[in-house]
């Protein structure tokens, strides 16, 4: 208590006369001195060795990988190098919703689905690596329906080179260029658009806040897929 009582009346006078504190007797540094402690000499700890960080890289060249495009996307600090303005993502495409597509949705262009159709926008998903599951970013925009895939698989079945201008199938909606070859899993590609968290292309309906959407702009093929896009379920 005699410690406490001394050191509540040096911070009192310590307020009231500042520089005063040292002339006054039991208000100094204390009465026992500074004794460092001895290193200790016992048994070690067993800590575990620190975990390895990752060390994927941003970009590809002029491209983002999907880490990187998605790690800038959630940082406060990078966020707008790649929503801003368009940006370009290199992966390789791991996931398609065309096989998929219901054989309600795959008829030609300008005759409406059956009202019980359950469809989904066109897309296709880009990795770093061919076997990633999980690490990927959703693509749509290429095409609105399956209707205007059906028209560019027809027109574009028979070609052994890219379509010249005239012969590219457009949605003419959401004016897009339609790409070919369709997106087929297997096949590396640069994907160029407009990226974020959602897409205006679905009205705010296709989001994701772990990896983003990438909204269609443009395709280039750096390695072409193993087999050509193609519906299961067509009639």
């Amino acid at each position: 208590m005699r410690n406490l009582s001394t050191l509540v009346a040096c911070t009192a006078v310590v307020a009231t006369f500042g520089g005063l504190l040292g002339a006054l007797p039991g208000c100094g540094s204390g009465d026992e001195p500074y004794k460092p402690a001895p290193a200790w000499s016992g048994k070690k700890a067993n800590m575990p060795a620190p975990p390895q960080l990752p060390n994927n890289p941003i970009k590809a060249g002029d491209a983002y990988t999907i880490f990187g495009a998605s790690h800038h996307l959630k940082s406060r600090i990078h966020d707008k190098e790649v929503t801003a303005k368009d940006i370009t993502i290199q992966g390789y495409i791991v996931d398609s919703n065309i096989p998929q597509a219901p054989a309600c949705a795959i008829h030609k262009t300008g005759k409406g689905d059956d009202e019980k159709c359950k469809t989904e926008i066109p897309s296709f998903w880009i990795a770093d690596s061919k076997g990633e599951t999980k690490a990927k970013i959703r693509v749509i925009g290429f095409a609105r329906n399956f209707p205007v895939i059906l028209d560019a698989m027809e027109k574009y079945k028979n070609l052994k080179e890219a379509p010249k201008d005239k012969d590219v199938v457009k949605d003419d909606q959401w004016q897009v260029d339609v790409p070919y070859p369709l997106p087929s899993v297997g096949a590396k590609v640069k994907v160029t658009g407009k990226y974020g968290f959602s897409s205006s292309k679905a009205s705010g309906l296709v989001t994701d806040p772990l990896y983003g959407v990438m909204t269609y702009g443009k395709m280039e093929y750096l390695e072409p897929a193993p087999e050509p896009a193609k519906f299961l379920n067509k009639k």
